[in-house]
């Protein structure tokens, strides 16, 4: 591979970041597909778009080299499409901004993965920063709980407990995601990783969705669910998930999932304007403790 920088790979994940916000959006406009079609459909169009890119730029597949990691990219496969079937599912549970700021818990949960499987201890701030963020997630469990929900939502019914454990399971499986596909990215290119571990995702997503949907995902047949379905494919997933993972050559795993923290900001926005969903203050204060807290925890320089 070619000699990289810690700045192109912070280019990266802050493109990867602003593009995942519209991930939300696109999964809103598909409510008659439910989350294990949206997430199979996304990653055979991610598929295709990376075949393409590999034709157009004549990039050698490198069959050899991924058989002989076959293991890994199996192991990425599998937390992948778990991560992408609960984020779809909180999406269509709770509100835009619930699932996207949860979901983006993922540094916090990185931490603890990198520290308790992969032995690497964290820092005195980055223990700070998850004392802080955790604040935050206890303080929006309170405002979706106690008072009644964060948001005042005028398109759409209110958020609900189940959509935001989802989203945060999807944190922590992409955290382990993350820290697991560090090594892998460190000897493949990204091209060639990504593709393998997109049709196998695809692969893990239609077997799981067996027991779930009785064996047949839904295939979108109109206008109204092909186009937000290709966008979600080659926006948030081809584009931004493959840039995301590819920064990972540089930075450590809840670096590159801190990048990931432009996604609810951009989604937020989008959501007021497409769908009136406006936070309440005590859910954005929460959020806001989360957001400050992983901020903590990327502080340190390398």
């Amino acid at each position: 591979m070619r000699v990289r920088t810690r700045n192109v790979a912070l280019a990266e994940g802050v493109i990867a970041g602003i593009l995942f916000g519209t991930a939300a959006i696109f999964i809103r406009f598909l409510p008659d597909l439910d989350a294990f079609s949206i997430a199979f459909w996304r990653l055979i169009v991610a598929c295709l778009v990376l075949v393409s890119v590999l034709a157009a730029i004549r990039k050698p597949f490198m069959l050899k080299l991924v058989r002989k990691n076959l293991g890994d990219l199996l192991v990425l496969g599998f937390f992948l499409g778990l991560h992408f079937i609960f984020f779809v599912s909180a999406v269509k549970d709770t509100t835009i901004l619930n699932a996207t700021v949860l979901v983006n818990t993922t540094p916090i949960f990185s931490v603890l993965v990198s520290s308790f499987i992969f032995k690497a201890k964290p820092s005195s701030m980055a223990i700070l920063g998850l004392t802080i963020s955790f604040a935050g997630v206890l303080t929006v469990a309170y405002a979706e709980t106690a008072v009644g929900g964060g948001f005042a939502s005028l398109g759409r019914s209110s958020p609900t407990l189940k959509g935001d454990l989802e989203a945060i399971l999807a944190a922590v499986v992409e955290s382990v995601y993350l820290n697991y596909g560090r090594k892998t990215r460190s000897h493949m290119d990204i091209l060639p990783t990504m593709l393998p571990v997109y049709f196998l995702t695809a692969m893990f997503v239609g077997l799981l969705s067996i027991p779930a949907t009785s064996g047949a995902l839904a295939l979108p047949t109109q206008a109204t669910s092909i186009l937000p379905l290709v966008a979600l494919g080659v926006l948030p997933t081809a584009a931004a998930h493959t840039l995301y993972f590819s920064s990972l050559s540089n930075l450590k795993s809840f670096e590159t999932a801190t990048m990931a923290l432009l996604e609810p900001v951009g989604a937020t926005i989008l959501g007021v304007a497409t769908f009136q969903e406006i936070p309440g203050p005590l859910f954005a204060a929460g959020a806001a403790l989360i957001l400050v807290g992983v901020v903590f925890v990327v502080r340190n320089k390398p």
